[in-house]
Order: structure tokens, then sequence, then C-alpha cells
């Protein structure tokens, strides 16, 4: 099924098809079954649905909900509830549920049952659904074996996917600025266009795809997602992520990045596109050096000093030569812009950063006398060292103390740069909050089983990330939970799981159900996640 918008010639208004393939057995030949399902905003872009059609979803969903109710039985049956009930009310508070059956009216109770196995069995494969299916409470209520698994990833459409951003975005999206970052997945299939070889960010040998996703700063959830190919750099990213996050339908954008996606091209973009952003720089840029050299002995005094932060701060108003060339006339336009430079010093990243580059000058020095040189480390042998061999005394290494010098002047240093944010603080705290992206990237591969694309069609694979991108939602939303509420000094996420998981229903012929007795605890810990407990009848 796919979605096909046709605009009517005379009154202007573009209306919004449901399109299903099906093959035409007398003309030989694929057709396709349309169904009218509401119209386009003029303004907005948005789908306005038709009453009829709003109709027809609400009667799909209290169907389904039909049949997953309490179904006649002969026998009693017991199962665990505690965790996956938690997961309902989590899809019911961030409608999940409801913007999933509204985008995958016939696969949602799938798409949730195989997200809350993914969130609740830690790394286990796909194939050992249907096992723990059957000693679980969940929405779909039924085994998935895996050829039915692999149909519904081939199903998920990438309108009804975008569809589903939109309604999710819709939700939450307001002030809150995006991170955004990239991750690699690495892949043994020659069969995906997008496996290439690239820059390995886990420094795995295999090829790989590229995943990026956006992060609310402040909610703490996944916004979207997109799979890049393998050999694509972060710093080409940019343009690609400003049209993916203008079909969000955001009247203002904000993006916080890492220095890795800075680039005078990229920083020339958010000002074309009059995206606010605040993004990590590198000290050895020249504008930043300079200003660094200006302040760099007065800033590290007690009238800089944050407590909060555990830092030292200075922050300058200053101007970014602008640039872009007019598409139609190929016309350079140049002008001064206003950009905030936030300089920052901690003690504690100093140490960290002089251990880090005496382990480099070691490695560097080890390569060298054995003879085993590294082809990436070539401009750094030249940089810091001078070397003679000679048949008899070998190897003579001589470092360049000047060269090692000026690197260290730097250490603790660390800037940042905004359109928007003029205040140091709010700027390093909002930034801080990017840690979010890489501990998503971290539940991805760890827990939801992403270290390596397990699937060997691109059909497969769009259905199978979406899957773990909703999973994502609930990894978040517990993540940012136990965090606000320090469960994490007596808790791992699989912890607190377990302990809600071992909470059973009952089931009793005809169909009444029961829950077993709560702890205390396991009450506390619904409420410390936003819940209200499971009604014991």
């Amino acid at each position: 099924m796919s979605l096909v918008h046709l605009k009517n010639k005379k009154t202007g208004i573009t209306y919004v098809y449901e399109s299903v393939g099906y093959w035409d057995k007398e003309k030989k030949q694929t057709r396709n079954h349309r169904k009218c399902i509401g119209k386009l905003d003029p303004v907005t872009g948005e789908l306005i649905p038709s009453k009829k059609y709003t109709d027809g979803l609400k009667e799909i969903i209290n169907q389904k909900e039909k049949k997953r109710g309490p179904v006649p039985s002969t026998t009693y049956q017991r199962r665990f509830y505690g965790a996956t009930y938690l997961f309902d009310a989590i899809s019911a508070k961030l409608g999940l549920t409801e913007d999933l059956a509204r985008c995958f009216p016939e696969s949602y109770p799938q798409i949730l049952s195989l997200a809350y196995y993914l969130v609740l069995e830690d790394r286990n494969p796909m194939s050992r659904f249907s096992r723990w299916a059957k000693t679980h409470v969940h929405p779909y209520g039924k085994s998935l074996p895996s050829q039915r698994s692999s149909e519904l990833f081939g199903s998920i459409t990438e309108n009804a996917k975008h569809h589903f951003f939109l309604l999710q975005s819709k939700r939450r999206l307001r002030e809150e600025y995006l991170a955004y970052d990239t991750t690699s997945v690495s892949s043994y299939s020659k069969a995906l266009k997008q496996v290439k070889y690239g820059k390995n960010k886990d420094h795995d040998p295999l090829p790989q795809i590229n995943l990026a996703l956006l992060y609310g700063e402040t909610s703490g959830l996944p916004v979207a997602y997109r799979k890049l190919p393998g050999n694509i750099a972060d710093v080409k990213t940019i343009r690609t992520l400003l049209a993916d996050v203008d079909f969000l339908k955001q009247k203002e954008v904000k993006v916080v990045m890492d220095r890795g996606f800075y680039s005078e091209k990229n920083i020339n973009a958010f000002y074309q596109d009059h995206v606010k952003f605040l993004i990590g720089a590198r000290t050895s840029l020249k504008f930043v050096r300079k200003t660094l050299d200006d302040v760099r002995q007065k800033m590290i005094t007690r009238a800089h000093y944050d407590s909060g932060c555990n830092l030292y701060y200075v922050s300058f108003l200053t101007d970014w030569d602008y640039s872009e060339v007019k598409k139609r006339t190929g016309e350079l336009m140049t002008d001064k812009k206003r950009l905030y430079l936030h300089l920052f010093y901690n003690d504690q990243k100093a140490t960290d950063d002089k251990m880090a580059f005496n382990k480099l000058l070691d490695r560097l020095e080890e390569e060298l006398q054995s003879g085993r040189r590294n082809p990436e480390h070539e401009r750094l042998y030249t940089r810091y060292y001078k070397w003679k061999e000679t048949p008899v005394r070998g190897l003579s290494l001589t470092p360049k103390n000047e060269a090692i010098a000026k690197a260290e002047r730097d250490f603790g240093y660390f800037a940042l740069i905004s359109n928007g944010i003029k205040d140091p603080i709010e700027a390093l705290e909002i930034y801080r909050t990017k840690d979010l992206i890489e501990k998503a990237f971290g539940n991805l591969k760890e827990r939801l089983n992403l270290r390596r694309t397990s699937v060997s069609s691109e059909e497969n694979l769009e259905g199978k990330l979406f899957v773990q991108f909703i999973a994502l939602f609930y990894l978040s939303y517990i993540k940012k939970a136990m965090s606000e509420h320090q469960l994490f000094k007596r808790y791992t996420i699989q912890e607190l799981l377990d302990e809600l998981d071992v909470v059973e229903q009952y089931r009793q012929p005809g169909g009444h159900t029961h829950i077993g007795e709560l702890t205390k605890k396991q009450m506390d810990l619904y409420q410390a996640l936003g819940v209200d407990p499971p009604a014991l009848v």
C-alpha cells in the first residue's frame, strides 16, 4: 500500500489516496485500487483526513482491541504481564499506539509486539520471538514466525513511515533543539546497495551502512532516522538533513551537533535556510584560534568560573563571513552574519587530553621503531618526530618539542558556536544533552541487536530499522525517567524490567482476568516511571 497525491486542476485541492496494487489476470498487468482518505492542507501540506477515513480507522482500532480482549477459554492461563503493561502505558502516553494505528492499520499490533520483545529480551534475535510470545501478554497476542516477520518488515512503506514521523513530531516538537548524529552499522550482505566501505566508528573492517538519527533535546525521545551509504562522510549529510527536517513542518528548526559536522559550507547552509544551530568547533580554526590566543590566560580566573559546570568560560559576539552562490545567476553574494563564539576550559579535560596525547605518542613511537607503520598516521609521524636510521645504531627518534608543546597548549579548551544562543552556560547544557543521541546509538547496537544487519533485502532492512526505531522510544523514555529519579544507582535498565516482568496475568475459563500480587517496590517503580500500577482485578 502507498499514498498517492492528485491535484484537482479546477479547484487546486490536492487529494490523498491509498493505492493498493493487484494483478489483473485478464489484462495481464498490474493495476491499482485507490481510495480517497482526505486532502492536503494548502498551507502546512499536512493530511486532513476525511470523516469516512477517520471513522474507518476508529472501527479498525475497535475491532483490533476487541480481538485483543478476553477470549473465552476452557483452560487456565498464566502469562507475564508487568513489563508489557508498562510498555502499553508508555505507548498510550506518547501516542505511539494511536499514530501507528493511523499509519499501519493492519500491522501495528505486530510492530508493537516486536518492539516490546526487542526491549525486554536484551540482544536476542528475532527468531526467538515466538518462544517469548507464548509466555507474555502483548498487543498482537499470537506468535509471529520468522517468515511472517520478514513479510511484516517488507510491508513497511516509506510513505507510512514518514507519516508516523510527522504525527509524532506534532506531539512534541516546539522549542526544543534537535540533536543529530550518525553511526555505522556493519553488514555481511552483498545484496544491499548502500553497503559500502567507509570510516567505521567502531573500527570494524566490514563494509557498512550509515544511520542518521534525530533526537529531541528536551523530550529525550527519537524524532526521525534515515540510512545512508556507508561511504558518506558526516560533513556531507547536512543538506539532506535540512530537507529531512523540512518535511516535519516546523516553523523554526534548531539543531545541535558535534564538531565532526563543522564546515564553512554547512554553516552557510544553516544561515541560508534560517536554521538555528549549536555546533562544536575545533580550537585550531583561524577565527577560534585568534580569539582564544587573546583570552587564553585571563579566562582562567575566578570571574569566569562556573561551579555548576566545573569549568571556566568566556563568550563573544562576532561576525561570520557568509557567502552564497545564487543558483540562477551564479553570482557570489557575501555578507556578515551574527555568530556567538563560546570558549571553555576544564581542568579534568586538560588532564584527560594530556593522557590521551601521551598514549598516542607512545603508539607512534612503537610503530616507527617496530617498522609496522600505520598509513593513517604518516602525517602524525612527520608532525611530531624526526628520525635517522643507521646500520649500527638502527632507528633514532627525536621528538619535535615545539610541535608537541603547540598541541599541549590547547589541552582542556573547547569551543561552541551558535547563531541563536548567546548565553555560554545555556549553550553548554544544551550541547551536553547531545550525549542522549550517543547513548541512543549504543541502545540500538547493543540492546536492540543492531551490530550487524541480518537481512538480505532493502525492504526488510527498512522494516527492521523502523521496528527498532519504535523500540528506541521505550528505552529512551525509561532511561530519562530512571535518570530523573536516580534509579540507576540501584538498577540497570534490564534489572528494572526484570523486576516488573515477573508480575503475572491470570486468565480463567470464560475470559475473566486478574493480576498477581504487586510488591511495594514494584508499585514505586511504576510511579517513578510515570505510570499507574496495574489494577489487581
